[in-house]
């Protein structure tokens, strides 16, 4: 596979920003002329990193390279700093990631890299942090997807958000989740956004407009299994069929993402 680093200056996030992008190689039985010129779209991964992390992330803790060669595919990771992937129109000049990968990165691939812009060539999947930042963009773009894997993240109940929530996601004391709240402009105007999945999926979920939806997280994840269990048990009261992946021994790791990412590829049929 080639690794393809672009530096590029962007509308939404108001500065210049690298992201990565795994494209197949040149099979030796084939002259560039014959495979740089064949025209092939191939279909693509849209694949996010977590707090803390970087476009760089999954290259160097995963074997996402090998997997993606197996699979002829086309993987894009954005850089999204600690942004939730929500929009901060307020911070510095202004860090629109949300609005960036459908608006923005998105033609910038489609129409400069041999990808495919159908919905049934678009996969999205993403851990953690990006694991949020995947079931919002499947749910609120479904139309842009065929498949979404959110691992180790799980949508959450909203109306469960209380200062002093044992869950820092849930608790409106936390510093980041006060932040993220100031940012939406209050406790009900996040609840009546783009970021309550939860309402949304019990919205679309008899209209058979959602991507199909893989969930996995490490049994041993403190924090989140509790979660994942919750939405699962949610999901079968709504009717939601989703491909639900768990493992014993694994918690909040590098070690479970990659199998979850394996896992992931063979649900979107790849």
């Amino acid at each position: 596979m080639s690794l393809l680093r672009i530096n590029f200056e962007s509308q939404y996030l108001a500065n210049n920003h690298e992201v990565y992008v795994i494209l197949p190689d040149k099979p030796r039985d084939q002259t560039p002329a014959q495979f740089y010129r064949s025209g092939k779209k191939y279909k693509v991964l849209w694949l996010l990193h977590g707090t803390y992390g970087d476009q760089s992330d999954w290259v160097r803790k995963t074997n996402i390279e090998l997997y993606a060669e197996e699979k002829d595919l086309v993987v894009v990771m954005p850089p999204a700093l600690n942004s939730n992937y929500s929009n901060w129109n307020d911070t510095m000049l202004g860090f629109k990631m949300f609005d960036y990968l459908t608006e923005e990165l998105m033609p910038f691939i489609y129409g400069w890299l041999p990808v495919s812009d159908r919905r049934e060539n678009n996969f999205i999947a993403g851990l953690s942090m990006g694991g949020r930042g995947t079931i919002k963009y499947a749910v609120n773009h479904p139309d842009r997807f065929a498949a979404a894997a959110v691992l180790s993240a799980a949508p959450m109940d909203f109306d469960e958000l209380k200062p002093g929530h044992p869950c820092p996601l849930l608790n409106t004391e936390d510093p980041r989740m006060r932040a993220t709240l100031r940012n939406a402009g209050g406790v009900e105007a996040f609840k009546a956004s783009n970021e309550n999945v939860w309402a949304i999926i019990d919205r679309l979920a008899p209209t058979g407009k959602l991507p199909r939806l893989m969930f996995a997280c490490g049994e041993q994840d403190q924090l989140l299994y509790p979660f994942y269990l919750a939405f699962q048990r949610h999901c079968r009261e709504i009717g939601l069929e989703a491909h639900w992946y768990s493992l014993p021994g694994y918690k909040h790791e590098w070690r479970f993402w990659d199998l979850g990412i394996q896992e992931a590829l063979r649900f979107f049929g790849l």
